[in-house]
């Protein structure tokens, strides 16, 4: 495993992160997610994202039960507040003072920790005034509740705006979590530079694109049986923008520059992403310790200038680097 600084901090983070949206709590057995975060350890992994959302507070009781007995200090743990918790009330979503001072007590009590090294806000709250939330952030800095703040899928300007008012008050806003893969490429042109600017690192999730760059997906084929494409509580939506024919036909044209560098197809997924040097770690969930493993061998690759180039040219015009995705992808109100 390799590590890599977070932001201009000085806290460093495994470069493969564990995450564990859509799984804990929800796909897969108890038993075979404490049996993941194992491998996750055993492989060199010290860093462990979630958020109080996923399963709705039971991925967060997971990941506390499963890393018990682990020497704290050897570990990064990060969660996130935004979405809606609970019974879905009014004040039980967004970046509210309340909510947030609310939902980092829950984390805490179900993650079995006094402190998480990073919260980060899980969304642009539109409805709370930005000062209000990042006085709330400083606050839980303050009470040792958290040591770093970041955020995911912010754009470019509400990461200057949010960063200033850190700034203003004391604390540090390191990071940044959005979608980023070989076909998901929006944060280039515009979250990159600001986030290099401000000192400010990206933790990108779905470097696989849903488990579209793994190549299982065949053009013209139905999705195997049990995959993400055919799970209908919410794997299936968030995959389709890649399940059309072309994308797969092109994904499928990655597999020679895969075998001549000696990796699968997600670990050249996965390696990837880590070659953006203002990407600090890239997240990757597992349903089985062997993915795990495997996964886990993408650390360190240096993928040589001829085989990016490559890549670029056999995915072609399916890539979306429209910028304005971050945007139009963010909610626009609060959902409840």
């Amino acid at each position: 495993m390799e590590f890599r600084y977070l932001g201009s901090s000085g806290l460093k983070i495994s470069e493969i992160t564990y995450g564990n949206w859509l799984t804990h709590g929800s796909q897969v057995e108890n038993e075979t997610a404490t049996a993941c975060v194992r491998a996750a350890l055993d492989v060199g992994i010290s860093t462990f994202d979630t958020a109080d959302v996923y399963a709705n507070t039971k991925a967060e009781t997971v990941l506390g039960d499963a890393l018990k007995g682990e020497r704290r200090e050897s570990l990064e743990i990060f969660t996130k507040v935004y979405w809606p918790t609970g019974p879905a009330g009014k004040n039980d979503v967004g970046l509210s003072r309340k909510h947030i001072m609310e939902s980092i007590n829950g984390s805490l009590q179900r993650l079995q920790t006094d402190y998480v090294d990073l919260y980060q806000a899980h969304r642009y709250d539109t409805e709370t005034p930005l000062e209000e939330t990042m006085q709330a952030f400083a606050d839980v800095v303050r009470q040792g509740k958290a040591l770093y703040i970041g955020v995911s899928e912010w754009t470019a300007d509400q990461l200057r705006a949010g960063h200033a008012l850190a700034t203003e008050l004391g604390v540090q806003l390191i990071s940044s979590q959005p979608q980023y893969s070989m076909l998901w490429r929006v944060i280039e042109d515009e979250v990159v530079p600001a986030s290099r600017e401000l000192g400010v690192s990206q933790i990108v999730w779905s470097p696989v694109a849903q488990g579209v760059l793994t190549g299982k997906y065949k053009p013209g084929e139905q999705p195997p049986a049990g995959s993400r494409a055919t799970d209908e509580k919410g794997g299936a939506n968030m995959i389709k923008r890649f399940m059309n024919d072309d994308v797969l036909a092109r994904v499928q044209a990655l597999q020679p520059v895969a075998d001549e560098l000696g990796l699968s197809m997600a670990q050249l997924a996965i390696a990837w992403v880590l070659q953006n040097d203002n990407v600090a770690a890239a997240l990757i969930g597992a349903s089985r310790p062997e993915q795990v493993h495997e996964n886990v061998k993408a650390a360190g690759v240096r993928i040589p200038a001829e085989a990016m180039a490559r890549i670029d040219e056999a995915l072609g015009d399916v890539v979306e680097r429209d910028a304005r995705m971050t945007a139009e992808t963010a909610p626009k109100k609060r959902p409840v």
